[in-house]
């Protein structure tokens, strides 16, 4: 297969490095995935080099001509045209290398760049919830796409030119050692004087390019949290705080670019143009001092005539080097921050081969805590048998999301054991674990896709299949009277579905992967009485086929639970059916029910406030 179509193949585990330079981190990011190509590089690089050798040669043919042919006035047409001839043949073979070279190194570039944003983006998908809880959603797309684009900038644009701009340059070097030594090393005072520049370069913009960038995702972050709560800052009349808010950022955007352009105007092409300038005067200084002396013979005057050519071919490359330098700085700290992400450790896959079979969960003196000593959950202990339908309640900040969390393995908990179907929930096959359980969230998340795809998720599920989970969680119906039915576009985050709809929507996909357990985390926190009936009809289908855990906010949801968990501070309070809690005189649940009724028949706010003081004041119960 041909160098430019050859497929890309994915990048091998990062290695975890951290607190290193931006230079490191994008120099360890670019070998590793340019690794699967390094035969193509070294075979680019010898061809390159090969025409830079061959565009060396064609001052030398003028030199030889002035030299030979011109100065003595001897007219030897076979020779002049055999010169001529080799010097465009020459020529034409260095311009078609290096075409082809640069074509199949931008390729390499290309595919190595595609592995990294692969490779980023399979990585993000792998991180642990933990990272999530800090992570900032416009921030973390700017590093999968600006950043990663700014890689690709670093190949095509940055390496690749300066790569070339230094073969050239040393093609150049090497004829004018041939031709003259001492001229020679007065060309090559330029190389510390470039270097001195590209160090003032670094100092005075790299600083602004940094901040540049981190201002970029900030406006990202805030595009990003802008466009999603949209509603909520129109009805708060908060549009002109965010819109002052984001003009401050995109003004000290503005002013980091302003005085990185600043550096660019000042040290890159007008002060090689200037040094250019003063080496030709210096190298016509040298011959003019030659000539005076009486040193000067007619046969060097083609070397003159070939340092000329040089000195451009020596100045435009390094003209063209440092003219990617600020390119250079914005791919690096683009490099550094995909490598930062990157090194996120991934969240633990489990090796272990156990599975699941009917559904059990076993809870064993678990505690846990967000951050260390500060436990959110206290030796909490619970079985709940296969096919059971339990649901867990309690006051806001009791614990019961994070339960719920556990139990889905977003976070690791320790100490303490969860068993399902009595195997520890860390030996469960993450495969296994994932095509077992089912979860439908509080806030249903819906694809720009069609109703099939949002029940599918990509799973090779026939029609039928897709049909039986909608029936199931009573969306059938809806769907139907939809103008495309099941094919029919919803939007981005299904705008053109209610609340209780996606909710449908989310209940059938979980249904469709014919989980052995269903988590609900506040499923029915948003939806309509109508419509969590229809859930409650739902999960009493479930009853015995299924396990059901339901993190519920209205009690009327696990009303029909076989066990009702009751969380107060962390610990078990209470368990037991509906009846047997409501028979609990000042029980928690008593007084949440009583709170929701007061609720909904329209009660005065300080009664519903007095009762969630209450338990919000009751100690905790062991």
């Amino acid at each position: 297969m041909p160098a430019e179509s050859a497929p890309a193949r994915p990048l091998a585990p990062p290695t975890v490095e951290r607190h290193r330079p931006p230079g490191r981190d994008a120099a360890a990011l670019l070998l590793r995935a340019a690794r699967p190509e390094r035969r193509q590089v070294l075979r680019g690089i010898a061809w390159l080099m090969l025409a830079a050798g061959l565009e060396a040669l064609g001052p030398i043919a003028g030199k030889l001509f002035i030299d030979n042919y011109l100065l003595p006035r001897q007219a030897e047409l076979p020779q002049i045209a055999g010169l001529l001839l080799g010097a465009l043949i020459a020529g034409t073979v260095a311009s078609w290398l290096r075409y082809r070279q640069l074509v199949r190194l931008s390729g390499v570039a290309m595919r190595s760049v595609q592995r990294i944003r692969e490779t980023v983006y399979r990585h993000v998908l792998r991180l642990p919830m933990a990272f999530f809880d800090r992570a900032i959603t416009g921030q973390l797309v700017s590093r999968v796409t600006n950043d990663t684009e700014a890689v690709k900038m670093l190949y095509v644009q940055v390496l690749f030119v300066m790569l070339d701009s230094l073969i050239i340059l040393g093609g150049a070097m090497v004829a004018m050692l041939w031709l003259d030594w001492r001229l020679m090393l007065i060309v090559l005072a330029l190389v510390p004087a470039v270097a001195l520049i590209v160090f003032l370069y670094q100092r005075l913009s790299g600083p602004a390019v940094t901040r540049t960038r981190e201002l970029r995702s900030e406006l990202n972050a805030q595009v990003a949290e802008s466009i999603a709560g949209m509603p909520v800052l129109q009805a708060a009349n908060a549009t002109t705080r965010f819109r002052q808010r984001f003009a401050g950022l995109s003004e000290a955007h503005y002013g980091s670019r302003l005085r990185e352009l600043r550096a660019n105007a000042w040290l890159l092409r007008p002060v090689l143009d200037f040094l250019n300038v003063l080496l030709l005067a210096t190298v016509l200084w040298v011959f003019g001092l030659r000539a005076v002396g009486g040193a000067l013979s007619a046969l060097e005057v083609g070397i003159l005539y070939a340092f000329i050519s040089y000195i451009s071919r020596v100045v435009e490359p390094l003209i063209q080097i440092t003219m990617q330098f600020s390119q250079l700085q914005q791919a690096l700290v683009g490099a550094s921050r995909v490598q930062a992400l990157l090194v996120e450790a991934e969240a633990p896959v489990a090796a272990d081969r156990g599975r699941i079979t009917a559904g059990e969960i076993a809870i064993e003196g678990l505690s846990f805590g967000y951050q260390p000593g500060r436990p959110v959950l206290h030796e909490l202990s619970l079985r709940i048998p296969a096919g059971g339908f339990y649901g867990i309640v309690g006051h806001t900040g009791s614990g019961k999301t994070t339960v719920l969390s556990l139990l889905l393995r977003f976070y690791a908990a320790d100490p303490g054991r969860i068993r399902i179907d009595g195997v520890p929930l860390e030996a469960i096959a993450e495969e296994a674990f994932r095509a077992s359980v089912g979860l439908v969230p509080q806030e249903p998340f819906l694809l720009a896709a069609t109703v099939r795809e949002n029940i599918a998720m990509g799973r090779p599920l026939t029609d039928a299949q897709v049909e039986a989970a909608a029936r199931a969680a009573h969306a059938h119906e809806f769907v139907m009277q939809l103008e495309r039915g099941y094919d029919t576009p919803l939007g981005e985050g299904g705008a053109r579905l209610s609340v209780g709809q996606k909710q449908l929507l989310a209940i059938a996909r979980a249904l469709a992967g014919e989980p052995s357990i269903l988590f609900l985390d506040e499923a029915t926190a948003h939806i309509d009485s109508e419509t969590e009936q229809l859930v409650q009809h739902a999960l009493t289908r479930l009853r015995g086929r299924v396990t059901v855990v339901a993190i519920a906010h209205r009690l009327s949801t696990v009303r029909e639970a076989d066990r009702i968990v009751v969380l107060n501070h962390g610990r078990l309070a209470e368990l037991g059916t509906h009846a047997e809690l409501m028979g609990i005189d000042g029980g928690l649940y008593q007084r949440l029910y009583q709170l929701q009724q007061l609720e909904d028949n329209g009660a005065s706010t300080d009664d519903s406030s007095d009762i969630v003081g209450e338990l919000r004041r009751e100690p905790p119960s062991r």
